[in-house]
């Protein structure tokens, strides 16, 4: 099982948003790979591993970044605004999506996030029966008699 680590050279060249050393110091990105790799397990194994883990590790990084550079910007909530007035001060948030998981959600607020979610939904997309009878997935049981209507001799 290989461990997946920061190349913050690879990073940067995979994601130009974050070129500038001044503004992201490695430490600090090396910092949100460390974060990225309590939301993602950061070793190889059977779902998803290589070059697709490394991606993902790099993609939750960049959205964790992205994030904390909102918030450093004075937007404390990626949610879009519904609605705002200006006497007594009053904004309303909109509300996630009815039927969407928080996890959905909060990943979708960035675009490195929507690509994470996307490929996260593409690897993780399900196989095949595992156990049980080929007839289980049949019209007919066994001897070819419908379902509910075989007969005992």
């Amino acid at each position: 099982m290989a461990e997946h680590t920061f190349d913050s050279v690879a990073f940067r060249a995979q994601f130009p948003a974050f070129t500038s050393t001044t503004k992201y110091p490695d430490e600090q990105l090396s910092g949100y790979f460390t974060m990225a790799t309590m939301y993602i397990y950061p070793k190889d194994w059977g779902g998803i591993c290589g070059a697709q883990l490394q991606l993902c590790l790099n993609l939750m990084t960049a959205h964790l970044a992205w994030l904390n550079q909102l918030t450093i910007s004075g937007n404390t909530s990626a949610a879009p605004v519904n609605s705002a007035s200006i006497d007594k001060v009053s904004v309303s948030l909109e509300a996630p999506p009815f039927g969407s998981s928080m996890w959905k959600y909060w990943l979708s607020t960035t675009p490195y996030g929507k690509q994470l979610l996307a490929l996260l939904r593409i690897l993780s997309r399900g196989g095949g029966i595992v156990g049980g009878s080929p007839e289980g997935l049949a019209f007919r049981g066994v001897y070819g008699v419908p379902r509910g209507r075989m007969r005992l001799r």
